[in-house]
């Protein structure tokens, strides 16, 4: 595959004035502003004359009169009776597409409403990722050849005339400009394949494996394609790659076992996209925290985890953040979401410009028997005992349990290779000392004696990826839920995984 021309001297050109402009932003005053323009544009919907629009002025106002409001609830009271048509309804004019979210904790389909003003803002904010590599990489040319996309299938579902939906890759396939598809890879031919095998094996084949400049995706599905591509090319498979873009899952796990694949020269760059907006990209090194987009049309808010099922929670905005404080995170946008609970986590490691770290969901967290786990107490007390014990951990469950009389966690853990049965019991307890060590609930649960010592199941290698694809979420934006806080639904996955 050929792109057009090398296009990296007029991107480096415009990124340049674009860097410059993010540098001179005023955070406040570019969301204040952003807030207004959204209230004004929606005054005339329902929901805006519900909410008395036309008349709030500030950002306590809005936050006094739009309540926080989880997706069942959107869906319930605004979205349902008018599925697929929203015309007029949280946001003006009609919906042209909806983001099929695959409900990783929940196991419910969400459908996300997109509208053309949230694909620029998208487009812009994937622009930006490209802008600060290019800022930090001068020789850099990300351009010279095409960038690879790794998503789940293109292919969308006509609803209504008008309206479409699927994958959030595929959305942004069907928008992406006709100036930059020279530059796209996979055709499409190959991007419209549902089956994640059958994809796979095409890409594999495909892959103009020595010019490919820019790979984006989830670590866990790179690994695997790229796993794939070193059967067939060798090790690096994309010689000629100078940047991985990696998002949606923790970045952790995977940053080792993905290194050996990479040229020697490639960056990686962290972002965090959501099918209700793009959060936040990293403008710097591996764990310096992700800069808050402030301009691709969403208005953040911010809500400390201990209190976002209190009956009046504090709401903090980019004026009022704090660094050091676990916030849930809440979407304002030109999608027609109001002070919606994202249902991520996130921390600020800097106020100016706002930077931060993604810390969880709030639905990772685990506190059946009171110990109030979150869930980046959970990930780093895998990892910190399995690094100790030598083991790579491919993927990974957890959930409660009863043993008798007492509750205990079950961890179904994957190892990259097969081990043997006697480190489940090391892993256990490496695992309920770290617990330990880090949260005092969980702490006291044990010496109070109301909680047992945790289990581990080892898998074997693979068991993750059956299960997946058992239930047709294989690929794509899928991921493994890491906590499945409700017994049942742990116990249908510990069943699933184990062959029963």
């Amino acid at each position: 595959m050929k792109v057009p021309f090398d296009g990296t001297p007029l991107l480096r050109a415009t990124s340049a004035l674009r860097i410059a402009r993010v540098q001179r932003m005023d955070p406040v005053a570019i969301q204040e502003r952003l807030l207004a323009r959204l209230l004004r544009r929606a005054e005339g919907t329902r929901f805006g004359k519900a909410h008395g629009f036309a008349g709030i002025r500030g950002v306590a106002e809005y936050q006094a009169r739009v309540p926080l409001r989880r997706y069942e609830e959107f869906w319930r009271d605004w979205w349902q009776a008018a599925y697929p048509v929203l015309v007029d309804v949280t946001w003006p004019g009609r919906v042209p597409y909806f983001a099929l979210s695959s409900g990783t904790t929940s196991g419910t389909t969400k459908y996300i409403p997109v509208t053309a003003p949230m694909m620029r803002g998208n487009r812009r904010a994937a622009l930006d990722v490209l802008a600060w590599h290019l800022h930090h990489h001068r020789r850099s040319a990300i351009f010279g050849g095409p960038s690879f996309m790794l998503g789940g299938s293109t292919a969308l579902e006509r609803m209504a005339p008008g309206v479409r939906q699927g994958d959030l890759s595929g959305i942004a396939a069907a928008e992406v400009p006709a100036l930059l598809r020279g530059w796209s890879f996979p055709p499409a031919q190959i991007a419209l394949l549902p089956d994640w095998d059958r994809k796979l094996a095409a890409l594999a084949e495909a892959t103009p494996a020595a010019a490919i400049r820019v790979l984006s995706g989830t670590p866990s599905w790179l690994l695997v394609l790229l796993q794939r591509l070193a059967e067939r090319h060798g090790s690096p498979p994309l010689p000629g790659l100078e940047l991985l873009v990696h998002g949606g899952v923790a970045w952790a796990p995977y940053r080792d076992r993905l290194r050996p694949f990479l040229p020697a020269r490639c960056a990686t760059r962290e972002v965090y996209p959501a099918s209700e907006g793009f959060v936040a990209l990293s403008d710097r090194g591996d764990g310096e925290g992700m800069r808050l987009t402030l301009d691709a049309g969403v208005f953040w808010e911010f809500v400390p985890l201990n209190e976002l099922h209190a009956p009046s929670p504090t709401r903090h905005w980019v004026a009022t953040v704090e660094t050091g404080i676990d916030y849930a995170v809440v979407v304002t946008s030109c999608a027609g979401l109001w002070s919606y609970v994202l249902g991520d986590t996130v921390r600020f490691v800097e106020r100016a410009p706002p930077r931060l770290l993604v810390t969880g969901r709030t639905s990772y967290s685990l506190s059946a028997f009171g110990e109030h786990l979150s869930g980046e107490e959970i990930e780093a007390a895998l990892l910190g005992a399995a690094g100790a014990l030598g083991v790579t951990v491919a993927d990974y469950t957890v959930g409660p349990v009863f043993l008798g009389a007492l509750g205990a966690h079950r961890w179904l853990v994957e190892p990259e290779a097969a081990a043997a049965p006697e480190l489940a019991e090391r892993l256990a307890l490496a695992v309920d000392a770290g617990l330990t060590a880090a949260n005092e609930d969980y702490a006291a649960h044990r010496r109070g004696g109301q909680m047992a010592v945790p289990e581990v199941v080892l898998l074997p290698p693979g068991a993750f990826a059956r299960w997946m694809r058992a239930q047709g979420k294989l690929g794509g934006q899928h991921k493994v839920p890491r906590v499945l806080a409700d017994p049942e639904r742990f116990a249908a996955a510990e069943a699933g995984l184990r062959g029963g």
